[in-house]
């Protein structure tokens, strides 16, 4: 089995959690669009959840979450938030087959490497139910590389990305939408936010 994580990332968050907890934006208009396409009280896995802030979010509009992170500080964190265990999970551990409505991921798996990252789709494919909704967001880009915190990123293209979707399994629909923000590293980037929902 590959390890679908960067040794060097996974070490920055580790080391920088309460750091990066206290910096974690709490914006919710896309979890809330997201939520509004889920059964209520659907099953939701949270991958790289970080602090908590948006499993926080979910388990307040009544919906039944999974929150996950691959640093166990971060993890931390977000049980202290939380107030129950949050589990250590790295994307290529995830094994669960058909057991979510959604699975929601967001400014995570912009950290797999680049080869990595279809294996993981499909592994996040497998794991929603049929007709479940999966989010993610990458920053946008033409190839990997290092931010100046030498945290690493696939930086794909749209073109790039539909193609690791396509190849990850069957998609009912893929939509894929772009904004400007502003990172940790406090540099302006175009954000990819993708939408996909598996077939019924």
């Amino acid at each position: 089995m590959t390890n679908a994580f960067d040794s060097d990332t996974l070490a920055f968050y580790q080391g920088n959690a309460a750091d990066y907890a206290a910096w974690s934006k709490h914006r919710h208009v896309r979890l809330n669009q997201f939520l509004e396409r889920l059964p209520p009280g659907g099953s939701i896995l949270e991958l790289g959840c970080g602090a908590g802030a948006d499993s926080a979010h979910m388990i307040a509009q009544g919906f039944a979450v999974r929150p996950t992170d691959g640093s166990p500080q971060m993890a931390a964190q977000a049980a202290q938030r939380l107030g129950r265990d949050v589990e250590t999970l790295l994307f290529h551990q995830l094994d669960d087959v058909g057991l979510y409505d959604g699975v929601w991921a967001n400014a995570c798996l912009l950290h797999v490497p680049r080869d990595e990252l279809g294996g993981v789709l499909a592994r996040i494919w497998r794991a929603l139910k049929p007709g479940g909704l999966f989010y993610a967001s990458y920053k946008s880009g033409e190839g990997e590389g290092r931010d100046k915190l030498a945290r690493y990123y696939n930086y794909p293209s749209e073109v790039w990305l539909r193609e690791r979707y396509r190849d990850a399994g069957a998609w009912a629909s893929l939509a894929i939408e772009a904004n400007q923000d502003i990172g940790y590293d406090n540099q302006p980037t175009e954000i990819l936010h993708v939408t996909a929902q598996r077939v019924a």
